[in-house]
């Protein structure tokens, strides 16, 4: 698995759409080999994104409960990145 994109199952609170969404436009930027996205990109990206996400949640949904949590925080959830956010915000 790609080391950049985070496990999602067993979080507390549940994965967000936000996380779903950001993981899967992790999955398809690595898939793509895309550093950027640009005008010419997009529309093939934002459209894998909403199914990749679609798909996400839809397995998410149907797993069983994890015993472990995740490992690692997801990016959304760590303080530093939500104050840069809020930064640009």
């Amino acid at each position: 698995m790609c080391r950049n994109i985070t496990a999602l199952r067993g979080l507390e609170p549940a994965a967000t759409p936000e996380e779903i969404q950001a993981a899967a436009l992790q999955y398809v930027r690595k898939v793509g080999g895309l550093s950027s996205i640009s005008a010419a990109t997009k529309p093939a990206v934002e459209e894998a994104v909403a199914e990749i996400a679609a798909a996400t949640a839809r397995l998410l949904a149907q797993l069983p409960d994890r015993r472990v949590p995740p490992k690692t925080v997801p990016p959304l959830r760590r303080p530093e990145v939500q104050a840069r956010i809020h930064a640009h915000g």
